[in-house]
This record gives C-alpha cells, structure tokens and sequence, in this order.
C-alpha cells in the first residue's frame, strides 16, 4: 500500500434514522471525501438491531454511491449486512485510523484494534454538556484525538466545558465535485431542512441551552419584514398548535422535510434549487457561542446558494459578509437577506468561492487523517 494512502474506518447512524436525507449527505461527505483522497474506505453502522427496512435501505445508499464491499452495517450480536461479520472484524483490526462521528463505536470489540481512534463531535455544546452536567457517557473515553465542527469550543468566550478534552476545531467537508453550482432555481426563496424539536435541552451555570424551537420562536416577525419568502422545509408536529399558529400568521410558508428532503437525492435538489438559506442554530449553540458551522449550510455555498445564518459565534473564525452572512436577531437577519437580494449573483459567487477556501473536502480531510494519525502516535 502507498504509504500515504490509509486505511480508514468511518461510523455512524446512516440507515437506522430513516427519512434523513441531509444526515445521510453529512456521513457521505466523509467517505467520499476520504476515498477521494486514496484512502482505502469503510463505512461502518453501529445499530442495535438490523431490520428489514433498515437492511434495504441501506443496501440502498450502497448502491447509489457505488459502496459495495465498502459498507456494512452491524450488531453488538454481530448480525451485520452488506459484509459478514469476519470481514468487519478484520477491516478494523487492519485499520490505521477510525471517524468515530458521535462515538457511536466506543465500547465495541471493533473499536481497540485501530490505532488512531477520531471522535468527531457534532452536535457542540451539548455533547459536553449532557456529558459534564448530565452525567451521560458520550463515548468520549478511549479516543486518540477529538475533532468538533464548534470553532470556539475550549476558547475563552465559550462557556461549555471541555471535559478534559483537548477539541480541535474543524468544519465539515463537502465534496465540492458532488455539489457543483446549481444551474436552476426551484424555491425562490429562503431554505433550510430542521425539526422544531429535537432532544436534550439542558441547564447548566444558570444558563438554559435550548433547542431549535426556542430559537425560532424569536424569529417570528421575519418573514413580513424580509424581501423573499421564507419556506423551510420543517418538520414540526400539528400538536404544536400554538406555534404552528403563529408560523401561519406572521407569514412562514411551510414545506414538508418527508417530502422534500427524506432522501440523498431529494435533499440534493431541494438544497442545489434553494434562492438561498435561512439557518436557524438550536439555542444551545447560539448563548455558548460555540462556534458551531452546519453541514447543511456548507452544501448550500457549494452549490453557489448564499447561505444567511444565526451566528453562533462561528463569525469570530471564518469570513462574513459575502455569500455567508451573520445575523443575531430578527432585524439583522432581515438585513442580511435584503443585502444578498441586492447584488445576487455577487452573493452566489462568493458563496461557492467559500466553499472551495474553507470546505473543501480535500483540504478538510487531508488535515484531519493527518491530525488523527499524529495523535495516536503521541
């Protein structure tokens, strides 16, 4: 084997959250990134039981991004699909470094046997939190190194606890060859894919850390203030009635994430046709500052579509301004929109040449193998 190209073990939920297109494109990104790079590939699901819909549909992913013999999915029983269990094993017992996104690995008898063991936090802010305050193990134990995607995480202004840990900041990759600039406009309008809910909300100094509800609900007012229309695609349930009153009057033009965005492919399209984004950030990451960047939004700007997001404190790193613009409240995001409605196509271009300086995969990952490897040899 060349001695630069590695082996490498990449894991997460992929199939075993079903209808989660941009999911999906967040792991790919990894693995077709890496692979890009040379890098002999595997893409491993840890899940508690394998059933048939989740077997199909993860055969499915497989054969749309050409992963066969190159993913498999498996059981602490060691019930696995895609490869049998012998060739799992002795794909990580041959690995020289593991992406352990969400250390979803930890405490597997696969996980040891790689020398470089990469935990890659996600969701930043909360993992350490439900960690240090909550007293849930995040699987942060036994990794070599700690990658996050929250640029300010262990820095001065953020608040949230390291937990010993020493987090290196990245962005998440975007294989900027799958998101070439979008030819077409479908939503002439302000995109984004997002649940109302999600899970978690925890209280920690005094401070509440919330979820993406408690963020939009200051948001109201914008759509009756901004030049284009506001249509995210989010999934909120009708028992939210209050809220989903709310929406309705000040303006929100719903679309439904099932529909649009429930697979690669449709979130692809929904994303590449989008006039722009509109990212709303849980509330969590915004009062921690803790510098998270979506990779939700990085397809946006390489698909050329500005992206106008909540800042979470992710300004203090990374260029603003042009084709990613920052907002804190609801006046400043109508701002926003209103500057990219000024000088569009100004907006676009600097939305993909964002993109090719800070996310491309290439550069992403080639640091971060770098990064792993180092760690475990420390």
């Amino acid at each position: 084997m060349h001695p630069e190209r590695r082996r490498i073990v990449v894991t997460s939920m992929v199939a075993g959250v079903p209808g989660q297109g941009g999911w999906v494109w967040a792991v790919l990104q990894w693995v077709l990134g890496l692979r890009q790079l040379g890098h002999d590939v595997l893409l491993l699901e840890p899940v508690d039981r394998i059933q048939p819909a989740t077997r199909a549909g993860f055969a499915k992913i497989v054969g749309e991004f050409g992963l066969g013999g190159a993913a498999a999915m498996v059981t602490p029983s060691r019930d696995s699909a895609g490869l049998e269990f012998g060739a799992i094993a002795q794909r990580c017992r041959e690995a020289d470094v593991l992406f352990d996104i969400a250390g979803v690995l930890a405490g597997s008898e696969l996980f040891d046997p790689i020398p470089a063991r990469a935990y890659v936090d996600v969701d930043p802010g909360f993992t350490q939190l439900w960690h240090r305050s909550e007293g849930i193990d995040m699987g942060l134990a036994g990794h070599t190194a700690h990658f996050t995607v929250g640029l300010n995480i262990g820095a001065p202004a953020c608040p949230v606890p390291t937990c010993g840990v020493e987090w290196v900041p990245t962005l998440p990759p975007v294989v900027l060859e799958r998101w070439p600039v979008a030819p077409r406009l479908e939503h002439d309008g302000l995109t984004t894919v997002a649940n109302w809910r999600g899970y978690g909300s925890v209280e920690h100094g005094g401070v509440f850390y919330g979820q993406k509800a408690h963020a939009w609900r200051q948001l109201f007012p914008l759509p009756r203030l901004s030049p284009r229309p506001c249509t995210p695609a989010l999934a909120i349930h009708a028992g939210e009635e209050k809220d989903v009153a709310a929406l309705a009057e000040h303006g929100w033009s719903l679309l439904d994430p099932a529909v649009v965005a429930a697979t690669p492919a449709a979130y692809h399209r929904f994303v590449s046709g989008s006039w722009a984004e509109l990212g709303v950030a849980k509330s969590g990451y915004v009062v921690s500052r803790s510098g998270w960047f979506s990779d939700r939004s990085a397809c946006y700007l390489a698909a050329g579509r500005p992206v106008v997001a909540q800042d979470t404190g992710f300004s203090d790193r990374l260029p603003v301004g042009e084709g990613l613009l920052a907002f804190d409240g609801v006046e400043d995001a109508a701002d926003a929109i209103a500057a990219v409605a000024s000088d569009y196509e100004r907006h676009r271009r600097a939305a993909r040449a964002f993109a090719e300086d800070h996310l491309d995969s290439r550069r992403v990952l080639g640091r971060l193998v770098a990064l792993a490897a180092e760690g475990s040899s420390a």
